[in-house]
């Protein structure tokens, strides 16, 4: 057991986790800003992003780069300033270190060397967005990027299916679709909100259901990173083709043209809809679209 007294040993390194605007830069912290002045170096994460900021609020303090394809190198070069008793701030290129960003190894190696670690609070996106969503922000989850490869994906959405709390994750523009998509099919079609451009001019939320934000998005023109926030379990409708707790689809009391028809009724294209018909039953979609244009001639 370890116990940190941050500010009682003088002439010892310190690292300070310094969060900085998520885009508005009035919204930086006069503490930040003090830390940012006095402290050694700047570890950065951006640096054209952190040079930005430091020219604004005329800071000279020197700056180095510290990202995920050389945190290892530069972990090692920090914590060797922090050995000659060197002040180093860390920062993100917006908001808070560590928070689906670099420095996870740097903070746990830097207390194993018995350094204090100092948080300097400020923005995040994440907590920004909670707070205006309109979804319970009393107990919430913080999944930050979910996996890429769509079979990690629908196992992480699985595993959540039940979490009764407020889910909130970062995704990008470019496969925000196809998020929203599987959240339907694994979650349900339950309250969602889209957040982007938190704090600057342009911010925009999208409150709805998760199949509203889908059709929102095939109309809009999506730029920068989302945040997204999904309800609990306690406050949306089952998942797709289950019945409460059970196991057994319910897709499995219908024929074909029945299927394909319930996922239309939710606002799914007619083709989209015959192959995620096709995908579940593990049919071929061509036989899934005779069927179907079968029956509606």
């Amino acid at each position: 057991m370890k116990t940190q007294r941050s500010f009682e040993e003088g002439g010892r390194g310190r690292l300070y986790l310094v969060a900085t605007p998520i885009g508005n830069l009035q919204d930086m912290t006069l503490r930040g800003l003090e830390t940012l002045k006095t402290v050694d170096v700047i570890a950065c994460e951006d640096t054209r992003r952190t040079r930005k900021l430091l020219s604004h609020f005329g800071i000279r303090t020197p700056f180095t780069s510290y990202h995920e394809h050389n945190q290892k190198k530069q972990g090692e070069r920090i914590l060797a300033w922090l050995r000659e008793g060197k002040q180093v701030a860390l920062v993100s290129d917006a908001g808070t270190p560590l928070l689906s960003d670099p420095g996870e190894a740097l903070v746990r190696e830097a207390i194993e060397e018995g350094f204090p670690v100092v948080s300097i609070p400020g923005a995040n996106a994440a907590l920004s967005a909670l707070v205006v969503s309109g979804l319970p922000a009393k107990r919430f989850t913080f999944l930050g990027f979910l996996p890429r490869q769509e079979k990690a994906l629908r196992e992480e959405l699985r595993r959540l299916r039940q979490a009764p709390e407020t889910l909130i994750l970062y995704e990008a523009p470019h496969r925000l679709a196809r998020l929203l998509e599987m959240a339907i099919e694994e979650l349900g079609d339950r309250p969602a909100v889209l957040a982007r451009e938190l704090t600057k001019r342009y911010e925009e939320i999208v409150r709805g259901s998760l199949s509203e934000c889908r059709r929102w998005l095939e109309e809009a023109e999506v730029r920068g990173e989302f945040t997204v926030l999904i309800a609990g379990s306690g406050q949306g409708v089952e998942p797709e083709g289950t019945h409460g707790g059970e196991e057994t689809p319910c897709w499995e009391e219908w024929d074909i043209p029945e299927h394909v028809e319930a996922y239309q009724r939710q606002g799914m294209a007619r083709m989209e809809a015959i192959k995620r018909v096709a995908r579940e039953r593990g049919v071929p979609k061509r036989e899934i679209y005779r069927l179907v244009h079968r029956q509606t001639k």
